[in-house]
């Protein structure tokens, strides 16, 4: 049986040729469109180690150890351009905090996150509740948990900024990620996390609310973005 492809069949598979060749065309054309190049990076060349107080209200700090972290490995050096840890002391309490910051576009933060490092180190967590923390110039909304280990209660109260956004939960995290992509965006992320040893829940959060609302006012507009939209 003859295989040779007549003229209608070729002319039909050089315009089918052509029309795959224009879609393939179209499809990386918008591609490149939706290809994000605006940076949202707000801290830029400045360290974080400077922009946030070493000293505000009733508070010093004391010490860069004492937190619960991971282990450093190659995927958190890869997924963090920037990593503070702070035990900052007021005399009668000492609060932990830790700002984690990558400046890349995936917006991964969960190495750092509370439910995933507590667990890590051997803490069985609470349920995880919102709670909105005023901060005198407005207000946000973080979460707060509690991590037990042994004789340890450590009452924590964190935060996530990605770009402009304030996501919650770690699908309103990827979303958030998502449409500043959508939007030619290449947002950063920042996680804030606060805690303190305690067992009296209520007055701890009170006191790490207080703490969060105290530092910010104490930083410049331009450092305080950084920390909050």
């Amino acid at each position: 049986m003859s295989t040779e492809v007549t003229l209608p069949q070729r002319a039909t598979l050089d315009r089918r040729k052509f029309l795959l060749g224009g879609s393939f065309a179209a499809v990386a054309a918008v591609a490149a469109w939706r290809q994000p190049s605006e940076r949202i990076d707000f801290l830029g060349k400045r360290k974080l180690e400077d922009i946030v107080p070493k000293r505000f209200g009733a508070w010093e700090f004391a010490s860069n150890s004492g937190l619960v972290i991971p282990p450093e490995d190659q995927l958190s050096s890869l997924l963090y351009s920037q990593m503070l840890t702070r035990v900052y002391s007021s005399g009668d309490d000492s609060i932990m905090l830790l700002i984690a910051q990558s400046a890349g576009q995936t917006g991964v933060l969960q190495v750092h996150r509370p439910e995933v490092c507590y667990p890590a180190g051997g803490y069985k967590l609470s349920a995880v509740v919102p709670m909105t923390v005023p901060l005198g110039h407005g207000s946000l909304v973080a979460n707060t948990l509690t991590a037990t280990a042994d004789t340890r209660n450590e009452q924590i109260l964190y935060w996530t900024r990605i770009g402009t956004h304030l996501p919650v939960s770690w699908a309103q995290q990827r979303m958030a990620v998502a449409t500043d992509n959508l939007k030619g965006k290449i947002p950063d992320a920042v996680l804030l996390r606060i805690s303190m040893v305690s067992t009296n829940r209520e007055r701890a959060f009170q006191v790490m609310s207080d703490f969060a609302r105290q530092m910010l006012q104490a930083m410049p507009p331009a450092s305080r973005r950084v920390l909050v939209p």
